[in-house]
C-alpha cells in the first residue's frame, strides 16, 4: 500500500510524517485489500482560524474502486483521525455488504445421507433408485 501526501499549507506540510504514520497504523488490516490511499490537507479560511481545517482521504482499491472521506475539524490531528476512521468505516461495511458464494452445509449433507441409509440386520445398505443394493 503507497501513502501519498498532498498539500499547499505550510503547517500541514509539517504534519506530512503523522498522516502517513496514522494512516498506515489505520489500514494495517486492510492493507492487502488497498493499493493507494491519498491523504489530502486543506485550511479552507486560510490564516482566520475556526473550525477550517480539511482532510480528505482518497483510498483505491483498484482500477475502478475508491473511497472517498472528508473531514472538517479545529486542528489537523483531529481531522486527520476523523476521516481516516470515516475511510475505515466505509470500507469494512462494503466488505461486509458483499454476499458470500453459497455452500452446502455439511450438516445438510450428513442428514441427506443419513436419509439414504437404510438400518439393516446384517449392517448399513444404501438405496438406490433401481432397488436396495449390497446387502
Amino acid at each position: 500500500m503507497k501513502v501519498l501526501f498532498k498539500s499547499r499549507d505550510p503547517e500541514a506540510i509539517a504534519m506530512h510524517e503523522l498522516a502517513k504514520a496514522r494512516s498506515e497504523f489505520v489500514f494495517r488490516r486492510l492493507a492487502w485489500l488497498i493499493s493507494k490511499a491519498t491523504v489530502s490537507l486543506s485550511d479552507i479560511n486560510g490564516p482566520r482560524g475556526g473550525v477550517d481545517k480539511r482532510c480528505q482521504v482518497e483510498v483505491q482499491l483498484n482500477r475502478e474502486n475508491k473511497v472517498v472521506a472528508t473531514s472538517i475539524a479545529r486542528d489537523w490531528r483531529g481531522a486527520i483521525d476523523l476521516a481516516l476512521a470515516r475511510a475505515v468505516r466505509t470500507l469494512v461495511r462494503r466488505r461486509q455488504n458483499i454476499k458470500p458464494t453459497r455452500r452446502v452445509r455439511a450438516r445438510g449433507l450428513a442428514w441427506n445421507l443419513a436419509e439414504e441409509l437404510v438400518l439393516e440386520p446384517r449392517g448399513y445398505s444404501m438405496i438406490t433408485t433401481t432397488g436396495v443394493a449390497g446387502t
